[in-house]
């Protein structure tokens, strides 16, 4: 007995098209090959009727058994030895299918409808577990928020194809993008980050990127990556979105004061600035008013809200570049994980969001003691908490290291950023200056060779 079409022009039906579904089928049935056509992106549950799905996904396991001869009847058999043959609509049926193929060739195009049908059901089913969270008011505003941000997030993650494979297609994209390189000004690829030094280690930080800072706690972390935001942002330059989970907005806008009007952080902490520091004060604030920069210091955000925050920004403002301060202050969306899997989980979507917004990452992040414990107290990648999976994850891993905090003697006033891992590149130590007063690293006169330091790889 055959399984009757459902009315796609049902109202009351979600979204869905079984005719479509039934012309991917019989398309397949009828040409084998077309499964290949279909298979990276098209799944059984992406199939509305129920029986459409044990089909497509019985045609599934037996090309993956390496079955060539998939029709009616090896079809049917494959069926009734899971005991689903009758689920569906018998031999009739799938005799059914065949006959309905308006054109075998087109296969891709049903798949895409029925891929796109599929997306309007989940999206649908999102907000209606939205909209009952909403009503029934269990869950508190902003968790609400992120199951929204979540499920939408996970449909986005799922509906991607038409991936480009051929070399011709990849080839144009990569002269494309050797093209836009070339037509820069300056030396780097990538964005600048304001030290020169750094700039010819990293070639500037690349879209898609993502960069990880380490250090151990007041070696300037946050004020080095202001110096970088300061930088990046600056006049005819792009937007800069900062997440500060450990300070708040107002003591991060006293520390770009300090670095743009180059004032002791201390004097002005106490309140304690002359005439002349008051007018670069109020200069440095007029500046950095006219300036792309946005800050963002909400406590505890998960990653599905910097993502959405970062899209937002991206659309609305054209952000080239995001810094997450620090990375084991986000909330992990699945509390139940131990500590390494939530890190794993966060630096993965950290790369996802690099990824989708096409810029730069930057998460500081945490050193353990251990590197207290040496006599060399400059940082190594088994340093980094949960170094596992940051350090898979992460395209570039960079230490920050002050010899002077340490023993105030051992080359005082200078820092070192240790670039420790690069995917494109080589490694090596960059010479800083530190002006602790007014939180200013500065360029040195001297880069080491990256090969002193291959023994961090």
């Amino acid at each position: 007995m055959s399984t009757p079409p459902k009315n796609e022009f049902d109202r009351h039906l979600p979204p869905q098209n079984v005719v479509a579904e039934r012309s991917v089928l019989g398309s397949i049935l009828l040409h084998n090959d077309a499964i290949d056509e279909v298979a990276d992106f098209l799944h059984p549950s992406h199939f509305y009727n129920d029986a459409h799905n044990q089909i497509y996904a019985a045609i599934l396991k037996m090309r993956e058994a390496g079955l060539r001869g998939i029709d009616a009847v090896t079809l049917a058999e494959e069926l009734d030895r899971q005991q689903q043959l009758d689920s569906v609509g018998g031999v009739r049926y799938l005799l059914e299918i065949l006959e309905a193929v308006p054109h075998a060739a087109h296969v891709k195009y049903y798949a895409e409808i029925v891929r796109d049908k599929w997306i309007l059901r989940s999206l649908t089913n999102v907000c209606t577990d939205v909209l009952r969270e909403c009503y029934e008011g269990t869950n508190e505003t902003p968790e609400v928020l992120t199951q929204a941000e979540r499920g939408i997030f996970q449909i986005l993650e799922q509906q991607e194809t038409g991936t480009k494979l051929s070399m011709d297609e990849i080839l144009l994209d990569t002269i494309a993008r050797i093209n836009t390189r070339m037509g820069r000004e300056g030396s780097i690829s990538g964005l600048s980050t304001g030290f020169a030094d750094l700039d010819r280690q990293t070639n500037g930080f690349q879209p898609s990127e993502l960069v990880i800072l380490a250090a151990r706690p007041s070696m300037g972390k946050t004020a080095f990556v202001c110096n970088i935001a300061e930088w990046v942002s600056g006049p005819g330059q792009t937007g800069v979105l900062i997440f500060s989970l450990e300070q708040s907005k107002l003591e991060l806008a006293e520390r770009f004061l300090c670095i743009r009007a180059r004032l002791d952080g201390h004097r002005l902490r106490k309140g304690q600035l002359d005439a002349p520091e008051r007018d670069a004060l109020l200069q440095a604030a007029h500046e950095l008013s006219t300036i792309q920069l946005f800050i963002d210091d909400t406590p505890g955000r998960t990653v599905g809200q910097i993502s959405a925050i970062c899209r937002r920004l991206k659309r609305r403002n054209n952000i080239g570049l995001v810094i997450i301060d620090y990375l084991q202050l986000i909330e992990p969306e699945d509390k139940r994980a131990n500590r390494e899997q939530q890190i794993a989980q966060t630096t993965r979507r950290l790369k996802g969001i690099a990824k989708e917004n096409d810029l730069p990452l930057i998460a500081l992040s945490q050193l353990n003691r251990g590197v207290e414990l040496r006599e060399d107290k400059r940082p190594r990648l088994a340093d980094l908490r949960e170094s596992g999976a940051i350090e898979q994850d992460a395209d570039i891993v960079m230490f920050l290291h002050r010899p002077d905090a340490y023993n105030p003697e051992d080359r005082p006033g200078e820092a070192e950023v240790v670039v420790a891992k690069h995917r494109s590149g080589p490694t090596g130590i960059v010479n800083l200056r530190w002006r602790r007063e007014s939180m200013r690293f500065e360029d040195y006169t001297t880069f080491n060779d990256p090969s002193d330091f291959d023994q961090l790889g």
